[in-house]
C-alpha cells in the first residue's frame, strides 16, 4: 500500500470539511428557498413583527404563517419574544439577515 502524503491527508479533510459545509449549506438555502419564509425574512430583516402583522402582509392564514415560522425557528433563523399578550418575531440569525439584504439588493432596487 503506497505511503499517503501529508498534503494528500490535507486534501482528504479539505474534502470532508467542504462536503460537511456545503450540507449546511444546502440546507440552509432549502430553507429561504420559499415564497412565504423567504417574505418573512424580508420583513423580519426590517425588524420585529407580531404573527397578525405577518399574516396580514403575506395575506396567509395564522395557521400557514405559524408553520412557516415554525420551520424558520427549527433552522435558527428566527427566535420570539413575548411582550404581554403579543410574541414578537426577529431575525436571529445574522447570515440570513445578510443573505437577505444581499437578495434585496440584487431584486428589488
Amino acid at each position: 500500500m503506497p505511503a499517503v502524503e501529508n498534503q494528500d491527508i490535507e486534501k482528504v479533510l479539505t474534502s470532508h470539511d467542504m462536503l460537511k459545509n456545503a450540507e449546511r449549506t444546502t440546507e440552509f438555502l432549502k430553507s429561504i428557498a420559499h415564497t412565504g419564509r423567504l417574505m418573512i425574512l424580508c420583513r423580519l430583516a426590517e425588524g420585529p413583527a407580531t404573527v397578525g402583522e405577518l399574516e396580514h402582509m403575506l395575506d396567509m392564514r395564522q395557521s400557514a404563517v405559524s408553520k412557516q415560522l415554525a420551520r424558520l425557528r427549527q433552522e435558527g433563523m428566527v427566535d420570539f419574544q413575548r411582550d404581554g399578550r403579543s410574541i414578537y418575531y426577529e431575525l436571529s440569525d445574522e447570515r440570513a439577515r445578510q443573505i437577505v439584504d444581499k437578495l434585496y439588493d440584487l431584486f428589488c432596487t
